[in-house]
């Protein structure tokens, strides 16, 4: 086995073909510079396009890129819980394959880390392309995740930042399907940092982030680390019983005092209000059911497909 590098940098991929030969050559450009050793680990997501090729064919001309293929896409935090598994480096680096996480930062993350931190996140101060519905609802989801849940993120938090091996290994312990990173790692502990940072636009592609995968995204991170929301739903259903009581002592003291009027609106009203509670109430509980559920199957958390063929790279098999 190959002595252990001193990073490993480990960037999820998912139809990322255009934009693979332009990262490499700005990661070869910054690592060198950095470290005495290191490691860049891709992990193909169940890409659809030459993203696995273009890895296997970095792999045969420069020994320091290896890459991993999954067997479908299992989405953005499973292949991050994949690449922490196969890094090898003293410290590891993650970042996305679009290059909005810029390498020109590693030497910041990698210098903070030898002052002794564990942790470096990295903090978005704003994006080059991003648009004013993303912009507002990004505070909104911060906002309230902070309010909601027992752990405090950074506002403009990404996937990109380094951990310590220390950090790594703890982090493997995770046994969770349903995974929010961000909130993981701050609940972990351990001395963390955080360095800010401009993202660029993105160099080619789309996005893979649709408004429906953001919205899922908020949920899973609300979910994972609170109870809140079953908390509001019994309130909501305190509150709405109590102004059912009330209405209904109301519409006693009506009756005897012979002003009842026959009418649609106040029914209507009232039936409206109580299904919308309860449904709601319903959807905040199926929520929590539905990852009880996914935890108990206790399945595997991803597949591997293919690999490059490096004779160490069974290590963690």
């Amino acid at each position: 086995m190959a002595s252990q590098p001193d990073l490993s940098v480990v960037i999820p991929c998912y139809n990322e073909s255009a934009n693979l030969r332009v990262l490499y050559d700005e990661l070869c450009s910054v690592l060198p510079e950095s470290v005495s050793s290191y490691e860049i680990l891709f992990i193909d997501d169940g890409s659809h396009d030459e993203t696995f090729s273009i890895i296997q064919s970095l792999h045969s001309s420069d020994p320091h890129v290896r890459g991993i293929s999954l067997s479908r896409n299992f989405g953005h935090q499973v292949a991050l819980a994949a690449g922490l598994q196969y890094s090898t480096g003293k410290a590891v680096i993650t970042m996305d394959g679009d290059l909005q996480h810029p390498p020109a930062l590693i030497p910041e993350l990698y210098r903070r880390y030898k002052q002794g931190y564990f942790v470096v996140n990295t903090k978005r101060l704003d994006t080059a392309d991003a648009g004013y519905l993303k912009t507002v609802t990004s505070r909104f989801f911060y906002r309230w995740m902070n309010r909601l849940s027992d752990v405090q993120l950074i506002r403009g938090g990404a996937d990109f930042r380094l951990m310590s091996r220390e950090a790594v290994e703890a982090y493997n312990h995770f046994q969770e399907r349903d995974r929010f990173n961000r909130g993981l790692i701050t609940w972990m502990g351990f001395r963390q940092d955080v360095v800010e940072y401009k993202a660029q636009a993105r160099y080619g592609g789309a996005t893979k982030y649709t408004v429906r995968k953001m919205l899922r995204f908020a949920i899973d991170g609300v979910t994972s680390f609170s109870s809140k929301p079953l908390r509001i739903a019994a309130w909501s259903g305190i509150l709405v019983s109590l102004a059912g009581v009330f209405y209904a002592i109301y519409a006693l003291f009506r009756y005897f005092a012979g002003n009842t009027i026959q009418g649609w609106t106040s029914l209507l009203i009232t039936v409206l209000l109580l299904g919308g509670v309860q449904l709601l109430s319903l959807g905040i509980i199926g929520e929590y059911i539905a990852r009880i559920f996914n935890e108990s199957k206790a399945r595997p958390l991803f597949f591997i497909k293919d690999k490059t063929d490096r004779p160490d790279f069974n290590r963690n098999e």
